[in-house]
């Protein structure tokens, strides 16, 4: 994957700025993107796909205007980290229906976990993930500063979405100065893997100029969130990216525990790709 063109950051809150207008803008600055910061006002955040058209919900919610004093201090403070190209939006849609059309023309979206309660964090933010399309960082609560992921760690299980998860990486991946493949083991319920051509993760990275380090995990899928999170903290990692799971009932049931734990409990940002 090329370096985004095009920065995504949800932004809960002007002052101060969320960490998310922080990250998204450090990441704008590196990369030399545009960064869009979208505003997603609290009486959003509780709607589901295509509830803003049809619930009784969605009637009384209040559309959010654009405040043309946060616009111009979210430009403001894009020139102050160095970012050319920004715009201010203002959602007003649920997450994954804004997310679902934002992300056709954006490389990379930040998001706070604690957008959202912990108790809506999964079904909500877990749609989003899967509409989107696109990778996500996922910030944990009390993130704060720019974006500097000194370290990555990578997970890999063979599943198309880890795959897809590092693809997306690669540009964190080539700004890191160490990263650590967790190996873990191969699905064995995916057919397709006996008739497509075999990926190699570490020749792949290493074709990319990426030579990381790899550590062996074994585990059960059941443990593989807990496990996941107890490997990135022995290795101090900055980062995790992972594939996120859940395109289907057999594959939530048997992975998607995993994408369920990480994104609730891990303590280091997530860059999250399904």
């Amino acid at each position: 994957m090329n370096a985004p063109s095009d920065v995504l950051a949800l932004i809960t809150s002007t002052t101060p700025w969320s960490p998310a207008a922080h990250v998204a803008l450090s990441l704008g600055a590196s990369f030399g993107a545009g960064v869009s910061g979208c505003y997603i006002d609290s009486s959003l955040r509780m709607l589901h796909g295509g509830e803003e058209d049809a619930s009784v919900l969605a009637l009384l919610v209040d559309r959010p205007q654009c405040n043309p004093d946060d616009r111009d201090a979210f430009l403001v403070l894009a020139r102050e980290h160095g970012v050319a190209h920004a715009r201010w939006l203002v959602a007003r849609a649920s997450i994954a229906a804004m997310l679902r059309r934002l992300c056709a023309w954006h490389d990379l979206v930040v998001i706070e976990r604690n957008l959202l309660d912990e108790g809506a964090l999964f079904d909500v933010l877990g749609e989003a993930l899967l509409l989107c399309r696109a990778p996500s960082l996922i910030l944990p609560p009390e993130r704060a500063g720019p974006a500097r992921f000194a370290h990555v760690a990578l997970a890999w299980n063979g599943s198309i979405e880890s795959v897809r998860a590092m693809h997306a990486a690669l540009p964190l991946l080539r700004m890191a100065s160490q990263v650590t493949l967790i190996d873990g083991d191969t699905p064995r319920d995916d057919e397709e893997q006996e008739y497509t051509p075999r990926f190699d993760p570490l020749e792949y990275l290493t074709a990319h100029g990426i030579r990381p380090t790899s550590r062996r995990l074994h585990v059960t899928p059941h443990d593989a969130g807990h496990a996941l999170l107890h490997e990135a903290s022995e290795l101090r990692a900055d980062l995790l990216a992972m594939g996120a799971y859940g395109h289907s009932r057999v594959r939530e049931r048997v992975l998607g525990g995993a994408t369920r734990q990480v994104l609730q409990h891990s303590p280091i940002p997530v860059l999250m790709q399904h």
